[in-house]
């Protein structure tokens, strides 16, 4: 069993930077892939990057290549999304998954319960 617990999103004006933090509880979480995702109003839930077990192995979706960094601190039970140069089309709730692979939420076994972010113009 594994608890999520995002942090870190916010009200930010574009072109800004925001770090989100997923907090895990659980022993085994240095074995389980890492993944964001994001929900905007009235749209699906989308992949935003995944990581490995190990953290050597990443995948940021295309809308965010260059701009977001997925990592993982295994020491410290958390992995970290950067968020840079953020547009307006960023806003949405922001959430941590763990126990799956690629970037179908539904392969995803555990969720968080998100956090917001808001990009302003």
């Amino acid at each position: 069993q594994v608890q999520l617990v995002e942090s870190g999103g916010g009200l930010v004006q574009a072109g800004g930077s925001l770090r989100l933090s997923c907090a895990a509880s659980g022993r085994s979480f240095t074995t389980y892939g890492m993944g964001w995702f994001r929900q905007a109003p009235g749209k699906e839930r989308d992949f935003v990057a995944r990581i490995s077990a190990s953290g050597y192995s990443t995948v940021h979706a295309d809308s965010v290549k260059g701009r977001f960094t997925i990592s993982r601190d295994n020491a410290k039970n958390t992995v970290y999304l950067q968020m840079n140069s953020l547009k307006p089309e960023d806003t949405a709730d922001y959430y941590c998954a763990a126990g799956g692979y690629g970037g179908d939420p539904s392969n995803y076994r555990y969720w968080g319960h998100g956090t917001q972010v808001t990009v302003s113009s």
